[in-house]
């Protein structure tokens, strides 16, 4: 099935990338239905808890499988039995590690809070970097080089390291998700860099410290651009991994 696979659907070697991805995603969907049961009290799940009450957060297995995963994979090559049930184990493991990346982000259980959103957001965006390299994509650029420019080392050189920097411009500018982007496909870091710099960031300090109208304009944007995509994004954020729990009103207890 996996050399039928290769041969007819995907490219060569990219079985292992497309086993990992889906079991990337199928683990974060399975993990995020399990966590709403046992919030909601549903189901015969339950929170894992060591000796003496210590709760097991599901990053601990996932790092464990991704380093298995990991170094398997590095020790059986891309081709071949091993290398498919290798990154299975991985992306099961870096889906588990990512659905609690806030945790690790703020070194606090943040799950279910809005800070929580945070994991969320990193498995989308990681899901979909995946996905752009194995529809064919390489980071910085380099599948739109030719064979010739490929065996040019310098070629391949300059043409990393120009968009390495786009990306950087755009990160500056605030744009973080154009900047991941960019790095898969350098269109998006060229229309990061013309558009203006959200505000505050660093390139609006450096750039728009003496430019009062260009200031303006950002902050304009940037606000109508929030207004435009927070609901529908907030909506999709609780669809895949539910909805926070609503932060208390202190001022009530004054």
């Amino acid at each position: 099935m996996g050399h039928w696979l290769q041969r007819n659907i995907i490219e060569p070697g990219k079985l292992p990338l497309l086993l990992a991805l889906t079991a990337f995603v199928l683990t974060f969907l399975v993990t995020r239905v399990i966590t709403r049961l046992i919030r909601a009290g549903k189901g015969p799940f339950g929170n894992v808890e060591a000796a003496g009450g210590l709760h097991i957060h599901h990053v601990v297995p996932g790092v464990i499988l991704t380093i298995l995963g990991g170094f398997g994979a590095v020790a059986s090559g891309r081709h071949g039995f091993g290398s498919a049930v290798f990154a299975v184990v991985f992306g099961m493991g870096a889906g588990l590690v990512l659905d609690e990346f806030a945790l690790i982000l703020h070194l606090d259980d943040v799950y279910w809070s809005e800070e929580g959103r945070k994991s969320v957001e990193v498995v989308v965006l990681t899901a979909a970097l995946v996905g752009l390299m194995l529809v064919g994509f390489s980071p910085f650029g380099v599948n739109d080089m030719s064979q010739n420019e490929l065996q040019d080392r310098g070629s391949v050189i300059s043409t990393v390291v120009i968009n390495f920097l786009f990306s950087l411009a755009v990160l500056s500018k605030g744009k973080t998700r154009m900047a991941i982007f960019s790095v898969i496909v350098p269109l998006i870091g060229l229309i990061g860099l013309v558009r203006l710099a959200r505000p505050g960031s660093p390139w609006a300090r450096r750039f728009y410290r003496r430019r009062p109208r260009a200031r303006a304009k950002s902050t304009l944007r940037a606000y109508r651009h929030d207004r435009r995509w927070s609901g529908p994004q907030r909506r999709l954020q609780d669809l895949l991994g539910g909805r926070p729990d609503p932060v208390p009103d202190r001022s009530l207890g004054r």
